[in-house]
């Protein structure tokens, strides 16, 4: 994951002022959730990037989106501080910059994994400890989807990758045919 170079303060500051790692973390949630009603809001996106609208305003919303999603208040301070930096829309790079910061501290890889079908509860808790024990750190999963690998899965943990698709065996064997 690239994390942009303004991101990093913004991120550092957020890990400051919650006190310790897992309380950013906590933090990290509650502000994913604003991330992603700007992620499928395309207005209000539009509206925080406006320089016409009153700083007032978008400060007004913003306390009321996160009331709406029962934001702490350290959350709501956070989202004001970014709307009045104009750096509201840049969310989800300052997350991106948070959950490194937070998982080295913690000592969690992030997988990335794309798996033929939608995996269950049980096969994602299952498929995170075998990852986990492969690596010797515990490992948060950022799943996806891929109907192309046929069955099984393709995880990659930093320039690690674990390939364990059906459409990765089928390549094998053809491979060794003579």
């Amino acid at each position: 994951m690239i994390v942009r170079r303004f991101a990093r303060p913004y991120a550092k500051a957020l890990i400051d002022v919650a006190g310790s790692a897992e309380k950013a973390n906590v933090l990290r949630g509650e502000l994913m959730a604003f991330d992603a009603a700007l992620r499928t809001s395309s207005e209000l996106r539009e509206l925080f990037a406006n320089p016409g609208i009153e700083l007032d305003k978008k400060l007004d919303i913003t306390k009321s989106l996160a009331s709406k999603m029962k934001s702490s208040d350290l959350a709501k301070k956070a989202l004001e501080v970014l709307v009045r930096n104009q750096r509201i829309n840049d969310l989800g790079s300052i997350l991106a910059a948070l959950t490194a910061y937070v998982n080295e501290t913690l000592g969690v890889a992030v997988a990335e994994v794309r798996t033929a079908k939608n995996l269950t509860p049980e096969e994602m808790s299952k498929l995170a400890a075998v990852l986990s024990a492969k690596i010797g750190k515990k490992v948060e999963l950022d799943i996806r989807t891929d109907k192309s690998l046929l069955g099984g899965f393709v995880a990659r943990i930093g320039s690690e990758i674990y390939d364990a698709s059906v459409i990765n065996k089928i390549e094998r064997f053809r491979e060794s045919l003579p």
